[in-house]
Parts: C-alpha cells; structure tokens; sequence
C-alpha cells in the first residue's frame, strides 16, 4: 500500500528497540507507555476509551482506518491515547457512516503517530520484553536527533506504575442517563451513582437501557456526596493509572460496603473492589487489550470471549472462598479468571452486596458476551442477599 506521508517517523523503545515508519496524523514529539491491542475493529472506540491516557497504542490489525470516523463511536469526549502506531493506514474511509477520515481527526486532536512499521515485531517484542516506556518523533522533534538523545528522551518520562490518572479523565460535573432517552419506556427501576474513573459513554448507556437512572460523578466524589443522590447501587468504572494511587476512591468504596449498598465495578473498579478489601494489586508484564480475551465464569462455567483494556490486576487466591485481608466484609471468592494467564477476572463478596470484573461487559466494539452482568447489578438491587444464594448452588 502507499504511503500517505513520505515525513519520516520513528517509534522509540526505552530499551533502544526503534521502528522507522512514516508520521501520520499530528507530528511532533508523543510518550507514553508502549502497549498492544489486539481488537481486528473497533479502533475510534480505542483511542476515545479514557483507559488509555497515558498510553502509546500499537493496533495489532494491520488496516486501520478504513471505515473512517463518526462521532456516534466515540466512548468519551476525546482521543486518550498519547500516541498511536499502525501498520498500514487506510487511504480511503469507506462507510456509510463516516464523518470523517482518522487521520483528520488524528491531526485535529493533536495526535501524534506513525504509520508503516511493522506493528507485528513490535507486538512480539512487548510480549517479550513487557509494556516499556515509548516515543514517537517526528518533525522537528526528530530532525537532527540522535537515536540515543530520543532513547533518553523516552527514558526519563514517568512509569505508569505508581500515576494518578484517574481523576485528569475524569468529567467536572454530575450529569444524569436516563433510561427514557435509551429505549425504557416504564418508570425507571433504580437510582444508581456511577463514579467516572474513566467510563465510556456505552456503559451508563447499557444500564439505562436496563431501566436504571445513571448519575455519573467525578472521580473526587466523597461518601457524603454520593450519600446525597440516595442511590440504590454504586458503580465504579473502567479507568487509567495504578490502582495503589486511588487512595481516595478506596475510601469511598469501603464507606459503600460499610453501608451494605450494592456495589458492581469494572476493570479499575474490580482493582478497587480488591484494594477496599484488602488484596494487593500488581503491574502485568503486558496487558490484556483487545476484544478476544477469553474468560470463566466459575459459577456457571460459562466461557466468555471479553474485551479488556487493563495494565493492573488484583492479587487475590484464586481458590475461595476466603475471608477478605480486611476481616469486616466478610467472605470474597474469585469468580472469574482468565483462561490465557489465570489472572483474576472477577470478584464476588459473599457477606455483603458487592461484585466486580476485570473487563467491559459494554463491549463497544466487541462480543456481548458479558452483557448479562448488568443485568446481574439489577438483580442485586432488588436482592441484596443474592451473592450469598448463589454462592452455595
């Protein structure tokens, strides 16, 4: 395929490990950590999922770009990502739907990235070496550089272990999804507060449409806050950073379970989930980031095929259950795992209403597999008790 710019570019590895391509979209100077995603669609809702700030995306499809862009398909209000590396970019966006070509967007959003490597031996080379810190230069910030000036560029940004990122995504201000505007015609079934760590745009969606009234909060939020709505349940979302840094967040959700209100989180909210219990979180070599990362659910022994976008996971003894490291809540037990890697997927408290998975049951875009675990949260807020039910079937 040709070419769109004949403007060299250079992908930077810390550990001096360079793909040469050619700049596409915004050039100039972008760092970040360098990880994969390995979805074959779906890339507007990647770079739009807040998850990814502080990232350097390299998509594993070798396309991108063909059906080009629209503003329905964005997750958030944004492009995230730091910097975003594909093989070959599309020409031509060809859809019914487009707007607007990527790289467009790309330029207007001030993104820098790179086209024309070899987004398969990068891949392998993450999976060898783990996620590490990355550039992307073009420009002037690559013009007259040395390869060892843009390695030490790229060395001495911050690593993702131990940022706060969560609340620079987060929104200002409480807005309220309600079900009416997503098809529920009857009143709405329950008032739930949902703390944005970094949510995309489907997963209040999806709860309206299950007939719930979202009241989506900033990351900042306190107890005395959330007390105020009165909800029937909390939700935690998805979100950037180190699990360890949400101090704050951990707070609030341990006051949550003190309050036996029920509790459902997703990706950084099954790390909080963990955290407030009292498990450790830890730093995968890689990732898990696509929309084919198989999972079971133990309960049932359904296999789930998930999308996921997560560097963190929690620490927690896969056979269960057991009483949680702070002794007040009660009995936990892993209730999902992942099938590639046996990293915990899924928690489920026993002794109070509370659950929570490592992926995106919203799956926008990819399987919905998942999607009956909103439909779960609804079930725990008209019986709080049912954890415990279901733990002994």
């Amino acid at each position: 395929m040709t070419s769109l710019s004949t403007t060299p570019a250079a992908l930077v590895l810390e550990d001096g490990r360079i793909f040469r391509g050619h700049a596409w979209g915004a050039t100039g100077q972008a760092l970040g950590e360098a990880v994969f995603s390995t979805g074959m669609t779906g890339y507007q809702e990647t770079i739009t999922d807040p998850s990814y700030a502080g990232q350097i995306v390299i998509q594993t499809a070798p396309h991108i770009g063909n059906t080009g862009t629209n503003t329905t398909d964005d997750e958030s209000r944004r492009i995230w990502v730091e910097g975003y590396a594909v093989r070959d970019a599309s020409r031509v966006a060809s859809n019914w739907r487009s707007e607007k070509p990527l790289d467009q967007l790309l330029v207007e959003q001030g993104i820098v990235s790179i086209c024309d490597i070899d987004t398969r031996a990068a891949t392998r080379h993450l999976r060898d070496k783990g996620a590490m810190k990355a550039g992307i230069f073009s420009g002037d910030a690559l013009n007259g550089v040395t390869d060892a000036e843009l390695v030490k560029t790229v060395g001495e940004q911050p690593s993702m272990a131990g940022r706060q990122l969560a609340e620079t995504v987060s929104v200002d201000q409480t807005y309220v999804v309600e079900p009416s505007d997503h098809g529920w015609e009857s009143e709405p079934r329950f008032e739930v507060v949902a703390v944005d760590l970094g949510i995309k745009a489907m997963t209040p969606q999806r709860m309206a449409e299950s007939g719930l009234r979202v009241h989506v909060v900033p990351a900042d939020t306190s107890w005395e806050q959330i007390q105020e709505i009165n909800p029937d349940g909390v939700f935690m979302s998805n979100g950037p950073g180190d699990p360890q840094t949400a101090q704050r967040q951990i707070q609030v959700l341990q006051a949550v379970l003190r309050s036996k209100t029920p509790f459902f989180g997703i990706c950084f909210g099954n790390q909080m989930l963990g955290r407030a219990l009292g498990f450790a979180t830890y730093k995968l070599p890689f990732g898990h980031r696509g929309i084919n990362q198989p999972v079971m659910d133990r309960r049932t022994g359904r296999v789930e095929i998930t999308a996921q976008n997560h560097g963190f996971a929690v620490d927690a003894p896969l056979e269960g259950p057991v009483t949680a490291p702070v002794a007040e809540f009660g009995r936990v037990e892993v209730s999902h795992v992942g099938l590639n890697d046996d990293v915990v997927e899924g928690l489920a408290c026993l002794d109070i209403p509370a659950f929570s998975v490592q992926y995106h049951p919203e799956a926008a875009a990819g399987p919905h597999d998942a999607a009956y675990l909103f439909d779960r949260f609804v079930d725990l807020m008209q019986d709080p008790a049912q954890n415990q039910t279901e733990a002994t079937n």
